[in-house]
């Protein structure tokens, strides 16, 4: 199974598009940000688009339109905003937003109720299944929330949550520049990178990668 990760698409989908047109995939996850703050129209139309490549799992960043949680709903995806899904044994567990930025941005949130909405899914995060969390804020103090300046913007309440109950994986994104991989305890963190500059990963599981939670994923970037 090759499942695409992406993130921070930022109104400029063409280059997942390029690669999805060469190389298919059985999944899609996107962690937010599809927009620029909209419009809605567009929200709703690109991930229509990214729904014809494959099943699509999605939910809202910070930039994406106030309501965005509401137009997830409307369009051809899964919304995983406070919510969860499947990839058949794989099980996932969502929340977008970030927690608060200088720039008062549509979709902010404190690191309480980022903490307190996800705690809502202990027992799915926890269980023995193959767990995915998925977040468009990343966790704090890790190698996916370092900015330019050297300074940790992630999210405290992600970070506790992902301590607590160790799920196999945490997908994230919205700090743009910290690409790379990491691991709180047992569990592997991935920011990919913003798609609309090509960067992207690839988690491939087969059953047994499933069973034995290996996490196999490849950050690559398309030129």
């Amino acid at each position: 199974m090759k499942i695409l990760i992406i993130t921070d698409i930022h109104s400029a989908p063409d280059k997942i598009f390029s690669y999805l047109d060469e190389n298919p995939v059985d999944q899609i996850i996107i962690t937010g940000d599809v927009t620029e703050f909209g419009p809605e129209d567009y929200f709703i139309e690109t991930l229509n688009k990214f729904s014809e490549y494959a099943q699509v799992h999605a939910l809202q960043g910070n930039c994406d339109p106030k309501n965005a949680n509401e137009l997830l709903d409307k369009s051809n995806i899964i919304n995983i905003h406070d919510n969860t899904s499947n990839i058949g044994d794989i099980e996932l567990v969502g929340f977008g937003g970030s927690n608060p930025t200088p720039f008062d941005t549509p979709n902010e949130f404190s690191d309480e109720i980022l903490y307190n909405e996800l705690s809502k899914y202990k027992d799915v995060l926890c269980s023995d299944s193959y767990t995915i969390l998925v977040t468009h804020a990343p966790p704090l103090n890790t190698n996916a929330d370092k900015i330019e300046s050297g300074a940790h913007v992630g999210s405290e309440g992600i970070r506790k949550i992902i301590e607590e109950t160790q799920p196999t994986l945490n997908v994230c994104g919205h700090v743009h520049e910290s690409i790379g991989q990491d691991k709180i305890g047992d569990t592997v963190v991935v920011n990919p990178g913003d798609a609309a500059n090509g960067h992207a990963c690839l988690l491939e599981l087969t059953d047994e990668d499933i069973k034995n939670k290996n996490v196999n994923i490849k950050i690559f970037t398309i030129q």
